[in-house]
């Protein structure tokens, strides 16, 4: 009749503790950690990136009207404007919000552009990113005669569509990093079975189970391995903080002045604490798999 091994606190019968270093495969997995924790921060920067690449397609659609245009016409062209499904707001652009942007090439002199002929513009907030700016532009052409649309919505489109190319590609690598780490820790259990081989058979010959054998190998694994991940994701903590305060312009932020100033909120700190939750686990189910594997060669 087969028994369960006797389980206590402080014994190790199958030297696990010797086969299994506490070393190598926490730095091992540390690493791969880093690397996950790398990944899952380029998946969350590349959706805030998209949702404000989005968002920033309220405004990516301008309407000019000649300089000479009456307010007649200027009211006409506002009602048909937002007359459009596709048109939240549209607003006449005040006269000096348009000289403060042509400020960077008029220069600062006091009146530089009193002289010319600054065409009237409109700003259309969009509901949506539009799935064909070049139609909408179209549309608004038609509604508005003679008046020029400016587009930035196509470009806003394939950026959002980059973002989230780049969303896939962090995701895929976040899997790949998973799968390297299990590859790691079965080449790991192997070794540590290959170096306690006598002694398992030994055990196994006096009738200690399968699930026994199993699980003293799992819980050995899973604990180093969440010691790893945990060691790995505490050292990818400043490295994404540091690269989340360069990335900040792009985010509409301002970089910190200082270390303590590191924008560590805009961490994605629910992720990073499921690393080593999800590294345990991924080395307890490897580990389980792999000495079950070897174990039914002695049956």
């Amino acid at each position: 009749m087969m028994r369960p091994l006797r389980r206590s606190r402080g014994r190790d019968p199958l030297g696990l503790r010797r086969a299994l270093s506490d070393r190598l495969l926490p730095g091992l997995v540390a690493a791969m950690a880093l690397l996950g924790a790398l990944a899952l921060a380029g998946a969350r920067g590349a959706s805030d990136l998209s949702a404000r690449w989005q968002g920033g397609a309220a405004a990516a659609m301008t309407v000019q009207l000649p300089a000479t245009a009456p307010a007649a016409q200027v009211e006409r062209a506002l009602a048909a404007l937002r007359r459009l499904p596709e048109v939240a707001k549209a607003q006449a652009m005040e006269r000096e919000r348009l000289a403060a942007l042509l400020r960077p090439w008029l220069g600062e002199a006091p009146g530089a552009a009193a002289g010319l002929a600054l065409p009237v513009v409109i700003e259309l907030h969009l509901r949506r990113l539009p799935q064909q700016p070049e139609a909408l532009a179209l549309g608004i052409a038609q509604a508005v005669p003679g008046a020029q649309v400016e587009a930035h919505g196509v470009w806003v489109a394939r950026l959002v569509a980059l973002a989230r190319s780049l969303q896939g590609v962090t995701l895929a690598a976040l899997l790949l990093v998973a799968g390297i780490a299990a590859a790691v820790v079965a080449v790991a259990v192997r070794a540590g079975i290959a170096a306690r081989r006598e002694a398992i058979g030994i055990l196994h010959d006096l009738g200690a189970t399968d699930a026994d054998i199993a699980g003293r190998f799992a819980g050995r694994v899973a604990l180093l391995v969440a010691l790893g991940a945990l060691a790995g994701t505490v050292l990818a903590a400043p490295v994404l903080a540091g690269l989340a305060d360069l990335a900040a312009p792009l985010l509409g932020g301002q970089a910190a002045a200082s270390v303590l100033g590191l924008p560590w909120g805009s961490l994605p700190w629910a992720e990073l604490a499921l690393l080593p939750v999800l590294g345990a686990g991924i080395g307890w189910v490897t580990a389980q798999v792999t000495v079950r594997r070897w174990l039914r060669r002695l049956a």
